[in-house]
């Protein structure tokens, strides 16, 4: 069953219309339009969904909203349905665009979720890589009227908007139509409090910043967070521009939501968990690890690698802990130039590994020889977690860092980005359970495959006492994540006091 904003549609309707495109190219954004599915003759009362009667008994009507782009999206997911596995009589509409939609409204989900759409106001998912900050700008200023809209027509009436952090306008929404916000983070805790405390960079002469001059200055004022090179912060932090701009005023209608959500663990970021807490006059909840770790063991989701090989059987045929497995994320790509380095290094090391190259699939195929597997996609999380991996060469993304961590792996880490850096800091510096393959996220320096061959055959070797160590301490950190998510651990715990305080919200 879907929700547009015209009202409720099922999923055949969606499946036999034709969608009408329109293509609108300007120098910043590139995206479609999608028409026939906001027509009024697409509204049917679906049949695998529960009457009027029986939806109005719902004790609470969460909408979610996540920034359209998949490390937010899916962390809003995975936190919905545990929320809908805690109690069945919460209602949960997730809102999308109408291409996102296309992405995962086959996905399986509880049956007390259901999703809605608004339209394509933003770069598609295909391009938006290609001009990241205009398609965080649009995010920020054409969504807002199309989820009011939603808002308005939704049955039963809306009781909670769970909303991304980053979507700032949401709160607004929420208090123009006497809704509660609750806010959601899908990045660390402390890149939170570095967007935060903002101000204090600013004060400290910390931005605007040539990294390249200044970027080994460490800055130790923000509370809760250890010693951080300036250049470890977020890339939107070292300049000005007008979607650091946007991110501010984010922070700065925080205060106007009735609660904040963390995807961190308490256990993982207590100090600046504690710090937050003390800052805010309401309620605080990190409900970390937010992953499907409910579906580790389900085999069913697979795909092949070269020769049609399934890559699960391929791993099951390895030893233990003996496969590198290297993944850079879903949004920034990797230059053609470091991509053939780090193939050349790979198949030079004699060490196995599991690359996830997306669309370089092919090409990087033909060059990395017979120790590795290819794909152009795996479910990374039930990988993760297989007996033979015993490496994560990683982008650092926030929800890779987890399910890492998760898993009980150490890091090679290869930040591109935004909070990418900020991770990859947390894990050498903090954690100490990896080694950064490259210096510094955003100077162009090429790694040559001499030096990557070398740091991975010291990395994947298990006997020497730098590699038992760092490994000893991941799996401190995976009892850590994996208690956190277990029945009492801080997760469900956090989960359930969340799910009261919204509730007593409608007393009120």
């Amino acid at each position: 069953m879907y929700c547009t904003t015209a009202g409720v549609i099922p999923v055949n309707s969606l499946l036999n219309k034709p969608l009408l495109a329109n293509w609108s190219v300007t120098i910043f954004l590139y995206y479609f339009l999608y028409f026939g599915i906001c027509s009024r003759d697409y509204v049917t009362k679906p049949e695998n969904m529960p009457s009027n009667n029986v939806s109005r008994s719902r004790s609470c009507h969460v909408v979610a909203m996540a920034v359209p782009g998949r490390g937010h999206i899916n962390p809003m997911m995975n936190f919905c349905k545990l929320l809908a596995s805690r109690r069945d009589d919460v209602l949960i509409t997730f809102v999308v665009t109408e291409e996102w939609l296309g992405l995962i409204g086959s996905d399986s989900k509880p049956d007390n979720i259901r999703f809605g759409t608004i339209p394509n106001v933003t770069p598609s998912e295909r391009v938006r890589a290609a001009n990241l900050l205009g398609f965080l700008e649009a995010v920020m200023t054409k969504m807002e009227d199309p989820f009011e809209q939603l808002l308005e027509r939704l049955e039963p009436p809306v009781t909670t908007i769970l909303a991304d952090t980053f979507l700032f306008w949401a709160v607004s929404v929420g208090n123009r139509m006497s809704i509660p916000v609750a806010s959601f983070f899908p990045m660390s805790a402390s890149v939170f409090s570095m967007f935060h405390h903002f101000d204090l960079l600013v004060q400290n002469g910390h931005h605007p910043i040539d990294i390249s001059e200044r970027g080994d200055e460490r800055v130790d004022y923000i509370p809760g967070l250890s010693a951080t090179r300036i250049a470890d912060f977020p890339s939107l932090l070292h300049m000005q521009n007008p979607t650091l701009t946007r991110f501010v005023q984010a922070y700065s209608w925080l205060p106007r939501a009735q609660c904040l959500l963390l995807t961190s663990v308490s256990e993982l970021e207590p100090q600046v968990i504690d710090s937050l807490k003390s800052m805010f006059s309401f309620p605080i909840y990190p409900v970390g690890p937010v992953l499907p770790y409910f579906n580790i063991r389900d085999s069913s989701s697979v795909t092949t690698g070269s020769d049609n090989l399934n890559y699960f059987e391929w791993l099951d045929s390895q030893p233990c802990n003996s496969v590198l497995y290297v993944s850079f994320g879903s949004v920034y790509s990797v230059a053609s130039a470091q991509v053939d380095e780090i193939a050349a290094g790979l198949r030079d090391s004699g060490v196995r590994f599991l690359w996830v190259a997306r669309g370089e699939a092919s090409r990087v195929r033909e060059v990395c020889g017979e120790m590795g597997l290819v794909v152009p996609w795996c479910n990374q999380l039930k990988v993760l977690s297989h007996s033979s991996i015993g490496g994560f060469w990683t982008h650092c993304g926030w929800n890779s860092t987890v399910e890492g961590l998760f898993s009980g792996l150490p890091f090679l880490t290869f930040p591109l980005g935004i909070d990418q850096v900020s991770n990859s800091k947390a894990a050498v510096e903090d954690w100490k359970i990896g080694w950064r393959v490259k210096g510094q996220a955003g100077v162009e320096t090429l790694v040559k495959r001499e030096e990557i061959c070398g740091i991975v055959k010291r990395f994947m070797n298990l006997e020497s006492n730098e590699g038992k160590e760092i490994r000893s301490r991941a799996r401190k950190l995976q009892k850590i994540c994996q208690e956190a998510a277990a029945k009492g651990g801080s997760s469900e715990t956090n989960v359930d006091a969340f799910i009261r305080y919204i509730t007593q919200l409608l007393s009120h």
